[in-house]
This record gives structure tokens, sequence and C-alpha cells, in this order.
């Protein structure tokens, strides 16, 4: 029965990662969930089907940069948690406008935080002590690793974009709130995400999308960037062990143990389309092309999710090969779901060259 009689707030609940994790909840939990989302152009609530049959779901469209806005959701539904994952998220628009992402994930941090505060103090001593609120990173804050090493939760934070500067900024918010108001937060710094209903701009949907159509398959500098692949639905069972049982003021990583370079991802993905729906004009990585790479491109991240495993027993469900496979095959019976993004006027293109 877990979460029982509990509500929890989901920012950005419409969002890729957020959308799985409030699938996992109202799928596995007995949780009430209250998705708060302001709809931004990577936002989709055809991703979480069924839910508003759900007697235990809510849809509030709200930005968390609106503070007025917060207190009337905090003073209608008094939760009992509150998971931040709205962000914005693409390191290569954060090169192009990084105004949106200080904006967002630095102001939208700061303001959530205090109205969050603010609710909690007009808890009772025994709601307070049961109160969380779980802030969802990146391990992009710490920067880029050399061949060897994995990020670990005492890393020195190191971000090399304007993406990752801003999370950075907004994980310090949430330890100083903890430290100086004595708010009880939780801080996750997750390795790259993949799975079904994730947006077309993102490396693995960008690749099935283009090699489905045929087109060139863009890789950035030369491919050997390498990255700890995580499978979203893994993510988000990790998400609600660490709000149900993490210890409150810690650090939890969130990693797969799947290191592959960007090359060996997209090889992978032309394979496997090869073998779904074969093409006419012969294997697909045929269509793989490199082009410049992205700015400030860090060259490898790698996360050690000991902490979490150990303490809290979590494990990763989904291996990279069996992950991948269960995503490309996604995409190609559940065309609808992101074709519809396409007709919206969305173009599959390349940004974030600092033009």
């Amino acid at each position: 029965m877990r979460f029982k009689g509990s509500t929890i707030f989901v920012t950005g609940g419409a969002g890729f990662i957020g959308s799985a994790v409030v699938r996992h909840l109202l799928r596995d939990t007995h949780a009430r969930v209250v998705n708060i989302d302001k709809l931004t152009y990577a936002a989709n609530l055809a991703s979480l089907p069924g839910s508003t049959e759900s007697l235990n779901y809510t849809f509030e469209k709200a930005c968390i940069c609106e503070a007025q806005v917060l207190r009337r959701l905090f003073e209608k539904y008094q939760p009992d948690a509150v998971m931040n994952l709205a962000a914005e998220s693409h390191v290569d628009r954060s090169i192009d406008g990084p105004g949106e992402f200080i904006q967002t994930n630095i102001v939208g941090t700061f303001t959530i935080l205090q109205e969050t505060l603010r609710h909690w103090r007009t808890l009772s001593s025994e709601k307070r002590d049961q109160f969380r609120f779980l802030h969802i990173s990146t391990d992009e804050v710490f920067g880029s690793l050399g061949d060897e090493g994995l990020f670990t939760e005492t890393t020195a934070y190191a971000p090399n974009s304007p993406y990752s500067a801003s999370k950075a900024s907004s994980d310090h918010l949430v330890r100083a709130w903890r430290e100086t108001y004595e708010l009880p937060t939780l801080v996750t710094n997750c390795s790259n995400n993949y799975g079904p209903y994730h947006f077309p701009e993102k490396l693995i949907p960008h690749m099935i999308i283009k090699g489905l159509a045929g087109e060139p398959l863009p890789v950035y500098g030369d491919g050997q960037n390498v990255r700890d692949w995580l499978f979203v639905e893994d993510h988000a069972k990790a998400l609600t062990l660490v709000l149900e049982r993490g210890e409150v003021g810690e650090t939890y990583n969130v990693g797969g143990r799947n290191e592959r370079t960007n090359l060996h991802v997209v090889e992978s993905i032309c394979d496997l389309l090869d073998e779904v729906m074969p093409a006419a004009a012969g294997p697909r990585r045929q269509l793989i092309n490199f082009v410049a790479d992205r700015p400030g491109h860090d060259r490898r991240y790698a996360i050690d999710a000991t902490k979490l495993e150990t303490e809290l027993g979590w494990r990763a469900e989904e291996n990279f090969e069996t992950g991948i496979a269960k995503t490309v095959r996604w995409y190609v019976d559940e065309q609808p779901w992101w074709r519809a993004i396409l007709e919206r006027g969305y173009k599959v293109e390349r940004v974030g060259l600092n033009q």
C-alpha cells in the first residue's frame, strides 16, 4: 500500500521523465498524483494514456515560476511530498537560448522551494516530519570524466553548458533550503535517460525517427562521446524509492551501468530498425554521417549508483540491449504519438551550433 493516503505533486509531469514517474505512481502505488506542468513544447499529455480516468490523478496547468499559482495549489491539495522534475533540459537549446534555462531551472526552483517551505511551515509537527521535497537533477552538473572513474555523490560540480550550470545552481538552492530552513529535501542526479515517450529532439528518438524516414543520421564529432544509459522506467522506480526511503538531506546518484559511445548507440538503432523494418535502400548504418561537434561537449559521463543500490536496494531492471530494443519497437509501433508532434510544426533538425 505504498503512499496510501498521500498526495504527491509531480512538477513537469507531462515531460519525458515526469510522465514516466506519473505512470509509475498511478500504476504501482496508491498515491494521489497532482501533475503540475506548464505544457511547453516538450510536454505532452498524450504521454499519460488513461490517466484522466484515474480517481487518483489531477492535472494543473501551471509554471513553477508563478508563486501565487503555486500557493493556491498548495492550499488546495495540501500535498505530502513534491517531486520537482520541471526543467528545460536540452543542452543544444541551452546554447542557443540560455535565458529560458536560467528562468525555469533556477528561478523556478527557487520559487517552488519558497512555496513548499511556506506550506511545510503550516503543517503539524507529525506532518512536517513525514513531508519530503525531492529534486531531480542530472549527472551533467559534474562536468566531464576522463577515460576512467565514475561520478559519485561527492564529486565536485563542474558544469560545462548553460543547461548543466542552471541545474547545478538549482541543486545548490535545494541544499541551501535544507541547511538554512530545515526543509526536508533530497536530490538525485541521473545519467542519460531513454525509453518510450521521449521527445524527438533527443539523440535516441531523433535517430529512430530519421532512420525510419531514411534520412541522414548526424553524429557529433567522432561519435566517441560516452554516456551511461538509464531506461526511464527504471529511473521512475528509483525516484519513488528515494522519496519513500531516502534519508533527508542526502543525494543519490541514479545510473544504468550501461556506458556506450554515441556511435555505438546509433549503430545499435540502425541494426534494430533493419531487423524490424528493413529498408529498400539497404542497411541504415550507411546513413550515419559525422557533423560538427557541439560546443563544450562533455566527453564522458558515468554514474556510480552504489549508494542507491546498497542503502535502498534499487537495481536497474533493463540493460542497454533490452532497453534499446524495447524503445525502438515502441517508436515503430506508436508512430501516431511522435507523428503528432511533427505535425504540430516541430522540425527534427540540428540546433546548438552557437552561431
